[in-house]
């Protein structure tokens, strides 16, 4: 058929490399000589990951028959569908690992945050390309947008889901810089986080940290306003950090987060996996040990090595070698994505393709980052590649709108 030989094939064979590397390091996490370690609902993780495989190819293929105009006119009632699943869930949805972020469809638990990815993409997408006159760049504009934002994070903050919800707070500043916030104002944004990372490290650092970003955006703006606002930003945070592990959070959370910047002063507890994500990857050399073979985790020393640490079992069974070409599908993901954007005629179809990519982006950086010690562990998984169904269903429904979108870039009217 026409529609599918127009069809990005190069961005198709990317999706279905991570998708077999995942499904080899899921197989290898839970039937290898590890399985005697782990309960029998565990052991079938790899039958269900390929089902939900199975079933994203359909996804991905009954997606391209959509209008792309459809997307954009259904954003808003979407957005506002996953919200209410959201709010039902504070209330009644199902606890797993401590977050009440889950309902239960039957035999099946959906994550609903995943579905308000999707949502949100796409209804910030449309406001902020509604009309000519609306740009980031504007102050009010991108305050706006920022409440499709804050609604979900406020809710998964109820549903004890902070670290997806970092998620939604890195997103925000991804497509408004695409879509036109200065500079400036966006390294304001991102402000927070790099001092908060450097104050969990070292003081100094991150007053170090604090004062250069005020410089970089007094010679990107030359707002007084804006520097004296970055400053005390600075600072709130910094005072924020400290304030918050010694006197907030509570002495596990404290661990987690010490053990983070020094996983020696406790192997045996909160800097046990940690030192084993380092180690596994560290002794998968150059070709690593072999499939299945590999020590860490076939003795299931891996902490959650099928989702949270699925990149330590392919950096110790398959070495330099396998990490290094799982590296370079992913370079080749986000260069395909962005390229894809840039061909883009309608700004709608620009912003959600990267909105998706952001997506991957922070997930992808995220979770290497907490496997290979560099951030602390919150549990986001790898995309294309963690087990769990509701997490590879966005990121592979997410892809098949991009594809949707490259499909009919010429059929899209700028502006009706």
């Amino acid at each position: 058929m026409t529609v599918f030989r127009e069809l990005n094939w190069g961005l198709v064979l990317i999706w279905g490399a991570l998708a077999a590397f995942g499904l080899t390091a899921i197989y290898s996490a839970t039937q290898g000589p590890v399985s005697e370690f782990l309960p029998e609902h565990i052991q079938q993780n790899f039958l269900r990951q390929a089902t939900w495989v199975s079933l994203a190819i359909v996804i991905i293929a009954a997606i391209q028959f959509i209008t792309p105009r459809r997307f954009q006119e259904v954003s808003y009632l979407f957005y506002g569908f996953a919200t209410l699943l959201m709010i039902y869930t504070v209330f009644f949805g199902v606890e797993i690992s401590g977050s009440q972020s889950w309902i239960q469809l039957g035999p099946i638990n959906i994550q609903v945050a995943e579905l308000m990815k999707i949502a949100t993409i796409l209804a910030a997408a449309n406001y902020l390309t509604s009309r000519r006159d609306i740009t980031a760049e504007n102050l009010k504009t991108a305050l706006a947008a920022l409440l499709f934002f804050i609604v979900p994070v406020i809710l998964l903050v109820l549903q004890n889901e902070a670290g997806v919800a970092v998620i939604f707070l890195a997103l925000l500043p991804f497509m408004l810089f695409w879509s036109g916030l200065p500079h400036g104002i966006t390294l304001l944004m991102i402000s927070p986080a790099l001092i908060g990372y450097f104050a969990i490290l070292n003081l100094t650092w991150a007053i170090i940290a604090a004062l250069l970003i005020t410089f970089v955006i007094f010679i990107l703006q030359k707002r007084v306003w804006l520097t004296v606002s970055s400053l005390a930003l600075g600072l709130v945070t910094i005072i924020g950090v400290e304030v918050a592990l010694h006197q907030v959070l509570q002495p596990h959370q404290t661990a987690r987060i010490e053990a983070f910047a020094n996983p020696a002063v406790d192997p045996q507890g909160s800097g046990w996996n940690v030192m084993q994500a380092k180690t596994a990857i560290g002794s998968g050399g150059l070709t690593g040990k072999g499939f299945m073979k590999g020590t860490q985790t076939q003795l299931r020393f891996l902490p959650e090595q099928w989702t949270d640490f699925i990149f330590c079992v392919v950096g110790e069974e398959f070495g330099f070698v396998g990490a290094g070409s799982l590296l370079t599908l992913f370079l080749l993901l986000f260069m395909v994505l962005l390229n894809m954007a840039g061909n883009q005629k309608h700004p709608f179809s620009q912003l959600v393709i990267v909105g998706a990519a952001s997506v991957f982006f922070i997930h992808f950086t995220i979770n290497l980052a907490s496997a290979m010690g560099i951030m602390p562990i919150i549990g986001l998984p790898l995309p294309f590649l963690s087990y769990g169904g509701s997490a590879f269903l966005t990121n592979s429904i997410l892809l098949g709108i991009c594809l949707n979108l490259d499909l009919y870039k010429r059929t899209l009217s700028i502006y009706r």
